[in-house]
């Protein structure tokens, strides 16, 4: 094994500029500031925080920046930039002044390294693109900058030409450059590949080397990791795997094995477990939708949901995680579906705060249920509070509801091209919390649709009793048709998702029409969140 030593390695992130080439995301420079706060909290060692000069917004990131508005403790600030253009002196090559304006400590240089690039994109030749690296390094260098050359096309251009690229480094590195970074512009290598031509260029070169991969071929981390197994030092990531096409080199991952699976320390001792809060954070200033399935920091990286897993679990939980969740700041869940056997149970229970050891009949009754209403179509996996509910009434024979329905009607008009739904409830509510005392109340609403106005007039029935629910409000509404051959008579299921301000829980309704799917959904919702009679 040739991978290098933990005081060497330099954990490198580029959300800010390649991240940001993703589709679907524009930061704009206050969420770049923001990024890269949090990407210090986290620990990185390098922030790379655009290409000033060439982006307005990049040019006034690094102005904010250095006026004070970027306090790094953990990281160093990285300017981003090409070298000289051919057939121009390094002194007045307008971009590379920026780069050296911008402030910043560290400076990456990006240079072809593909023959074919050279002569095809910059129509130039190898002789001048040579010249332009050692120039620009140098310039930099003597005004004190620490300079990484980022060397583009590094994979692809090896295989044509196994010489060029490493002169490209050759003068860099004799210029003052720190490091060659391999790129796989492309994202067209494996793993195997990477660690061949890494491994092979040190062994022919000396230089110090680091990894830049995209993910095209969906290896971005393994071939990261294959690099670092092959004595890189160095390797360029992005938050959540942002980036161009397909992405980049998930930072979390990469850095979660760095330090998990290869014993490389380059994160602060606290910043492991930071790393779901922060891969979230960067996800909602993105506008990108976490995504569950996530390796290390997604909701399901430590999500069970066969019993036989769950039975191990429950004996010993590192009999099916690859590590403890809660080193990364993630948590182990127990998903509770027809797959479930007794130890799901038990655990999922125990994971809302019910301990069900010693009542064994609890457990099987709520196994069969379970198993029966999923067969009908329900599925608790997503709905925790609905599940909690069938517990408890296992428990205790029932759950006793905040309110007892005697009748809705729910109906849909079009008034001369106006849609105007109508809902009517009549419902029981309890006067005193033992529920001894009822009192009929009738309620009729409208709302932007029938199940719109069924919350409605729920709600003003029980505004009286019950006050909370002015701080409880429907935060999602999804519904699924179980069986599309049946057409308008499917199966439908129902998830609600409430909030009451701090806390947020799923429920769920199944049937063959709409309406009362939706109606079951939402009275589970209401006896979830309000105080219940005695």
């Amino acid at each position: 094994m040739t991978s290098p030593s933990p005081q060497s390695f330099q954990l490198y992130d580029t959300t800010l500029r390649d991240g940001a080439q993703a589709e679907g995301i524009s930061y704009s420079v206050s969420d770049k500031l923001a990024v890269a706060k949090l990407l210090d909290e986290f620990g990185v060692g390098f922030i790379e925080g655009g290409w000033p000069g060439a982006m307005p917004k990049d040019t006034e990131f690094f102005q904010r920046a250095l006026a004070g508005e970027l306090a790094l403790k953990n990281a160093q600030l990285v300017a981003f930039g090409a070298t000289r253009k051919a057939g121009t002196k390094v002194t007045e090559d307008r971009q590379v002044a920026a780069l050296l304006e911008s402030g910043a400590p560290v400076v990456t240089l990006v240079a072809k390294s593909d023959v074919r690039h050279v002569e095809q994109a910059l129509r130039t030749t190898t002789a001048e693109n040579l010249a332009m690296v050692a120039d620009t390094v140098a310039y930099l260098v003597e005004h004190g900058r620490r300079v990484f050359l980022d060397c583009e096309h590094f994979f692809d251009g090896y295989q044509a030409d196994r010489d060029y690229g490493l002169r490209v480094i050759e003068a860099a590195v004799n210029a003052g450059a720190e490091l060659g970074v391999l790129c796989d512009t492309n994202g067209g290598m494996l793993p195997l590949g990477v660690y061949r031509t890494v491994l092979e260029v040190r062994q022919r070169g000396g230089f110090e080397l680091g990894i830049h991969c995209q993910d095209d071929t969906a290896c971005a981390v393994a071939n990261t990791l294959a690099a670092v197994e092959a004595g890189a030092t160095h390797a360029q990531c992005t938050a959540n795997g942002y980036g161009e096409r397909t992405g980049n080199a998930d930072l979390f991952a990469v850095a979660a094995a760095l330090e998990t699976k290869m014993n490389l320390r380059v994160l602060p001792p606290a910043g492991l477990a930071e790393m779901v809060r922060v891969s979230h954070a960067i996800a909602e200033i993105a506008n990108m939708r976490p995504n569950n399935h996530q390796a290390y920091v997604g909701a399901s990286a430590f999500a069970h949901k066969a019993g036989l897993h769950a039975s191990a679990i429950k004996v010993n939980p590192e009999l099916y995680n690859h590590m403890e969740p809660g080193a990364v700041g993630n948590d182990m869940r127990i998903l509770v579906t027809e797959m479930a056997g007794r130890a799901s149970i038990e655990l999922k229970a125990r994971e809302l705060g019910m301990d069900l050891t010693g009542h064994p009949e609890v457990v099987s009754g709520v196994t069969e249920k379970v198993k029966t209403l999923e067969a009908q179509g329900w599925s608790f996996e997503a709905a925790d509070a609905s599940f909690e509910l069938l517990v408890r009434s296992e428990v205790a024979g029932e759950v006793r509801a905040p309110f007892f329905l005697e009748s809705y009607r729910a109906s849909v008009e079009n008034r001369a091209g106006e849609v105007i739904s109508e809902a009517t409830v009549k419902v029981l509510v309890p006067l005193d919390e033992v529920g001894e005392s009822l009192e009929r109340v009738i309620a009729t609403a409208e709302g932007n649709g029938p199940v719109s106005a069924l919350d409605h007039a729920l709600r003003q029935a029980l505004s009286r009793r019950y006050p909370e629910l002015a701080k409880l409000e429907l935060a999602d509404y999804k519904v699924r048709i179980l069986d599309g051959r049946a057409g308008t008579d499917a199966v439908t299921r129902v998830l609600i998702d409430t909030s009451d301000g701090t806390r947020t829980w799923t429920t769920v309704g199944v049937h063959d029409n709409v309406i009362e799917a939706s109606w079951l959904a939402l009275v589970d919702s209401l006896t979830y969140g309000l105080p219940r009679p005695a």
